[in-house]
This record gives C-alpha cells, sequence and structure tokens, in this order.
C-alpha cells in the first residue's frame, strides 16, 4: 500500500509534534505525580482541533481523514499515553458512537460539544463480571414509559470520573447466557442525571496511565429518555463490535507512538553514555537492541497504517485491525523493556522516561481487547469462523 504522506498530512504530524514537545513532554512527569493532565492543556488541544479531528466539519469537527487522526494519535502518544487515551476514549469510542450509531438529531446536539471539548465523553463498557466476554453485561435497563431506568455497575472506565456524556452499555432483556449478544442498547447518560454516581477513581496506584483517572461508574434507579437510547434496542452487540475497532486502531498507534518515543530515547542515550573509553552505541550488543527495536516499531506502523488505510477506502478491515493491535501491543513491550536494557541502572529511574514508556506499555495489550482476543479474532478469520 502506498504510505507517501500528502503535504496537509504532513504538516498534521509536524503540527502535532510542536504541540507536544511545547505542551506537553516538558510536564508529564509533573502531571504523573498529581494523577491528572490540567484542564487548561485538553482545551488546548481543544483549541487545536484535535477532539473533532475526524468529525465533519458540519458537526463542528475538522474534517481529517482517518490516517490523519491517527498520525495525530501516534504522535501525542510519543509525549503522554494518558492524554492519548483520553482523547481515544472521548473521540474514536464515545463520539464515534454517536457519529457512527446515532440519529441526525443526536449528532447535530452532540458531536459540536465534544469537537469543542464543551462536553467530555466516556464509555462505559466493562463490569466487574465482563472483561474480555464483554456480552455478559449485566447493567439493566426497564422501560418505563418515555425513560429507560437503568442499574448496574461499570468498572475501569477512562475519563469516566469527569466526563458529562457517558455511552453506557445496557441489557433491556432478561439474562441468559444462551442468548447474551441479544438485548444490548446504547444509551447516552449526562453527568448529573439522578441515580447516576462515581465510585473509586484510580491514579498512581495503576501501573501505568497514571495521569489518565480510570473511575467506577454506578447507575441505581437512573431515569434515562428515551431520546438518549443510541440505536434501536438490541443493536448494542453490533455497535460494540463497530465502535471498538476504532478504539483498536487508536490503541495501536498509541503503541507504535510510545515505542518510538523509547527507540528515540535510546538513540540519544547510546551516542552520549560512554563506558569503557567510547559510546555505548559502538558496542554490537547495543546496536543489536536498538536495530531490532527500530525494526518492530517500522513494522508496527506499518500494519497500523494499513488499518487506517482500509477504513478509509470502506474495505473490511477487522483482520487489519486485529493484527495491529496484536502485533504492536507485543511490541511496544519488547522496545520499552529493550530501552529500559539500553540505558541501565539509569532506566530504572524517573530521570529518564523510558521506565514510564515500559510501564504505560502493559496496558496495550489489555484494553480495547487482549491479545488474547486479538489472536481469536485473527485465528476464526484464518479458519473462514468469523461472522
Amino acid at each position: 500500500m502506498d504510505w507517501t504522506f500528502t503535504d496537509e498530512q504532513k504538516l498534521i504530524r509536524q503540527t502535532t509534534r510542536t504541540f507536544v514537545q511545547n505542551e506537553i513532554s516538558p510536564y508529564v512527569l509533573e502531571w504523573e505525580r498529581e494523577g491528572k493532565v490540567p484542564d487548561a492543556v485538553y482545551q488546548k488541544m481543544a483549541d487545536q482541533g484535535i477532539f473533532g479531528a475526524p468529525f465533519p466539519e458540519a458537526l463542528g469537527g475538522a474534517g481529517l481523514d482517518y490516517l490523519s487522526y491517527i498520525v495525530m494519535t501516534e504522535e501525542l502518544a510519543k509525549g503522554c499515553s494518558s492524554i492519548r487515551t483520553t482523547l481515544s476514549v472521548h473521540t474514536s469510542l464515545c463520539g464515534m458512537t454517536i457519529l457512527q450509531a446515532g440519529s441526525e438529531e443526536q449528532k447535530k446536539e452532540w458531536i459540536p460539544q465534544l469537537a469543542d471539548w464543551t462536553k467530555q465523553g466516556a464509555w462505559a463498557l466493562t463490569e466487574p463480571g465482563s472483561g474480555s466476554d464483554a456480552a455478559s453485561l449485566r447493567t439493566s435497563a426497564e422501560r418505563d414509559g418515555d425513560s429507560y431506568v437503568l442499574n448496574g455497575r461499570k468498572l475501569w472506565i477512562s475519563n469516566g470520573a469527569k466526563a458529562d456524556y457517558v455511552v453506557v452499555f445496557a441489557r433491556v432483556n432478561e439474562w441468559d447466557p444462551k442468548k447474551k449478544h441479544e438485548g444490548i442498547t446504547a444509551f447516552l447518560v449526562e453527568k448529573g442525571t439522578p441515580g447516576f454516581e462515581g465510585g473509586t477513581v484510580w491514579t498512581q496506584e495503576k501501573l501505568g496511565l497514571r495521569s489518565s483517572p480510570t473511575a467506577e461508574l454506578i447507575l441505581k434507579d437512573c431515569r434515562v429518555p428515551v431520546a438518549n437510547r443510541i440505536g434501536a434496542e438490541g443493536e448494542g452487540w453490533d455497535i460494540i463490535r463497530a465502535i471498538l475497532l476504532n478504539g483498536r486502531i487508536s490503541v495501536a498507534a498509541g503503541a507504535v507512538g510510545i515505542a518510538q518515543a523509547a527507540l528515540d530515547a535510546s538513540l540519544d542515550y547510546a551516542q552520549t553514555r560512554e563506558q569503557f573509553g567510547r559510546p555505548i552505541a559502538d558496542f554490537q550488543m547495543v546496536q543489536d537492541l536498538l536495530s531490532t527495536m527500530a525494526t518492530g516499531v517500522e513494522a508496527g506502523r506499518a500494519l497500523v497504517y494499513k488499518a487506517a488505510a482500509l477504513k478509509m477506502a470502506g474495505e473490511d478491515y477487522r483482520l487489519a485491525v486485529a493484527q495491529a493491535k496484536l502485533f504492536t501491543a507485543e511490541m511496544v513491550v519488547r522496545v520499552t523493556r529493550d530501552a529500559v536494557q539500553v540505558h541501565g541502572g539509569a532506566g530504572f529511574s524517573q530521570e529518564y522516561p523510558v521506565e514510564r514508556y515500559f510501564r504505560d506499555s502493559i496496558i496495550c495489550g489489555i484494553y480495547e481487547g487482549t491479545n488474547q482476543i486479538q489472536k481469536i479474532i485473527i485465528a476464526r478469520h484464518l479458519l473462514g469462523k468469523e461472522d
């Protein structure tokens, strides 16, 4: 496939890279210690059009092609994976659910507010008893006149602590393990709705993404208008599968960004750190690490761009997404681990960023579908069993 970028795409990459270098990278360690990114930083991102990048201009977005958005995502991850996560959940999951499955009225009302960061979005699928087995969710939605009454508990929800709009998946039918994919329905629940509360919030307690708060959300007799249902009753599972493709491309692009940052840091360190009277970059064992790291990054980037290009072309990109996410999630752990090795003892301290890159890499193989789930998807495709 042709990876030649247009002048506009090159400008988008450089503009995003400059923004990251000036507004993000110098402050990440401070944000990690505080457990949050300042609101002012997100507002600057909104002013740059980042949150609305893939949304149509008619809905307040930037109208960028999907590959340009993924390039933005990759560059942001090089600076701060927590920020990349916030963007992905807000735009790739919450926003794209509305854009791809919502009514025209819902799009006109909600997308512009997400595009300019007037409202922050989240996406609530995972529950205490349903992670990889997402269709086993138990949150219920009972129709009562012109409303639905939601009850349940959502877990590990990025952006959940502050989100104004949360896409919540709930079941309108009785739980039946033989029909678990049926009855799942999507709703947009607004902050401040009676019965919609936040529970535990995790920041520094996590291995990585320490400036991206992760929250528990509780719905207790939470009354949501029928007008806030996204799609028809029972369409939720199809929506979930379609939207997770967006999230998985974003995670894969983020993994490439983290790995590239780790490689860049290692190249710089290897050429300035001296042992035995010369830079450690002169030693073949260090060169072996660096060359393997660089090859992995480039291979992962190609898989991500292929998936984005297939999406833009309107072709079936499910296999490409699974392959990109699986490969990059495994690659980024290897690359960041080797980056720590190149740095030696220095890589074990917060004096250098590679320890954070390594910590942030682990989640890439967990959220938006584990490595094992991606392997199942790939195998089903190869064996002709995909649906």
